[in-house]
């Protein structure tokens, strides 16, 4: 009976390894999103960064990610800190780190350096489109003037 449930209970975790999450972004993980006085300097590298870590890939893809990285916070005029950045993800991304901001997020844990199948990127198109439809409601509504009460 032990061994029944077992297989049952592992053939539904395979079953929903291979189903992308929504996005999520913690912004820059563990590093400052800026610098003091201009806070969110380089939050919008490090969310194009998550983009590439949720969808994960090949260790090629990866790299890549991470270099792009470096490079939009080297365009902002913050070299250095690309340089910084671009050492910390290479060593904290992993995707075999039990972390929130691993490589692949999106996908079930220890997927490793998988290629995105052509099944999985539909996934990610889907998922992208979800998100768009979640932002355009939410200009919509805000672009609503608000009436006086």
């Amino acid at each position: 009976m032990k061994r029944v449930l077992l297989a049952l209970v592992c053939s539904v975790a395979i079953a929903h390894a291979d189903e992308l999450k929504p996005f999520t972004t913690d912004g820059c993980s563990v590093f400052p999103n800026g610098t003091p006085r201009q806070q969110s300097l380089w939050l919008d590298c490090c969310i194009q960064h998550d983009m590439a870590y949720w969808m994960g890939g090949t260790r090629d893809d990866r790299r890549d990610a991470d270099l792009a990285l470096r490079q939009c916070v080297a365009e902002i005029g913050e070299k250095e800190i690309g340089e910084i950045m671009l050492a910390g993800v290479r060593v904290g991304g992993s995707p075999y780190w039990p972390t929130g901001y691993r490589w692949g997020y999106g996908w079930g844990y220890l997927r490793g350096y998988e290629a995105l199948s052509d099944d999985e990127i539909i996934q990610v198109h889907q998922r992208l489109d979800e998100m768009r439809r979640l932002l355009d409601r939410l200009d919509a509504q805000l672009s609503v003037p608000v009436e006086n009460e």
